[in-house]
């Protein structure tokens, strides 16, 4: 009996370990606010923490929404408008509108929701594969709720369609070279209360354009070249100057009504002390048009409408947000994003 103990207490200790190893691979990640995701020392950065920051609390950010105009972003974080929009030199797009049957240029105001976030992914910079997550199969796990098919550049509507030529790049067709990048059509419905709020708006809309009760979109998803990486001015933006390892962008530049653009950009580097490890910094931008921050003020008049005003739904604050996707809100949209990348990313 006496040598059957500590056997036993060998297993215990045996049994602990393994416990304690099953918990930290299942560890959930959680999401850390903080002021400024550049700023925070990687060795703060505890494994299955997302530092995260929106920075709503800008002074020039919009005090109900978070969000910034366009042209204050440009004037103030010029770098990251450069590395964050469609293509560097981006700007509001001018369109063509018809105004009692005359047309007119008319500049697009927007303002912009931008986030920031930084995680750690378990394994070295060398055994990532990026193509791996440059793929439907991955945008698809990430938010189940959209729901996405691969087109060719001959489907893409500013490529096509002269309307929406301001969001045509200067340099090249969206989605070409199609051995390059993969091309997606996502079409999201919305969840909850937001339909049938939706339809009862409509009905009070004279003439003018209807609400959809879906949001459409266009993007290209791909994992940067080499040729592609503008490192000094990534780890700029990232704050750590350790060597690239990769990037992941996917360019939203067509979506059917709110929004005039979305950026997702991820950078994978080295870190700076533990060769097993990368850091990811992910930043997501959403170009909003500005105008639909303002309209439908008449909605706070009807009692069953009033908590259906655009600003107060973007920023998630109505009664009529619901669940974890778009229909959430921008802000819990992004981060429930973020944290299913993070743990896809984690998992491998």
């Amino acid at each position: 009996m006496r040598h059957l103990i500590p056997a036993c207490q060998a297993l215990a200790l045996l049994w602990l370990a393994a416990g304690a190893n099953a918990q930290e691979s299942k560890q959930e990640f959680k999401i850390k606010e903080v002021a400024n995701v550049a700023a925070l020392p990687i060795s703060q950065l505890a494994p299955g923490t997302i530092a995260f920051a929106d920075h709503k609390a800008d002074p020039l950010a919009q005090p109900e929404t978070g969000l910034l105009k366009f042209e204050d972003w440009d004037r103030t974080r010029p770098l990251e408008k450069e590395l964050l929009s469609l293509w560097p030199s981006y700007v509001e797009p001018t369109q063509t509108v018809t105004v009692s049957g005359v047309k007119r240029q008319v500049k697009r105001k927007l303002h912009v929701y931008v986030a920031e976030a930084r995680f750690l992914v378990p394994k070295p910079p060398g055994a990532l594969r990026l193509a791996d997550y440059a793929a439907t199969s991955f945008i698809e796990r990430v938010d189940p709720a959209i729901k996405h098919r691969v087109i060719a550049a001959s489907d893409v509507i500013p490529n096509k369609d002269q309307d929406a030529a301001f969001s045509r790049r200067p340099d090249r067709r969206w989605c070409e070279p199609p051995d390059r990048v993969v091309c997606i059509e996502s079409r999201y419905d919305l969840e909850g209360k937001l339909p049938t709020g939706i339809r009862l708006a409509n009905k009070l809309e004279e003439g003018g354009k209807k609400i959809a009760e879906f949001l459409e979109f266009q993007s290209e998803l791909k994992a940067l070249a080499p040729q592609e990486i503008d490192a000094a001015s990534l780890k700029k933006l990232t704050g750590l100057d350790t060597a690239i390892a990769g990037a992941l962008e996917q360019s939203t530049f067509h979506v059917n009504q709110i929004m005039s653009f979305g950026k997702l950009l991820a950078v994978f580097q080295a870190h700076p002390t533990d060769a097993g490890k990368t850091v990811v910094t992910a930043y997501m931008v959403l170009g909003i048009k500005s105008d639909v921050l303002e309209k439908k003020k008449e909605y706070a008049n009807v009692p069953v409408l009033r908590n259906l005003l655009p600003a107060q739904v973007l920023a998630g604050n109505s009664s009529f947000n619901t669940g974890t996707s778009i229909s959430a809100g921008v802000p819990k949209y992004v981060r429930y994003q973020v944290l299913a990348i993070a743990r896809l990313m984690g998992k491998g």
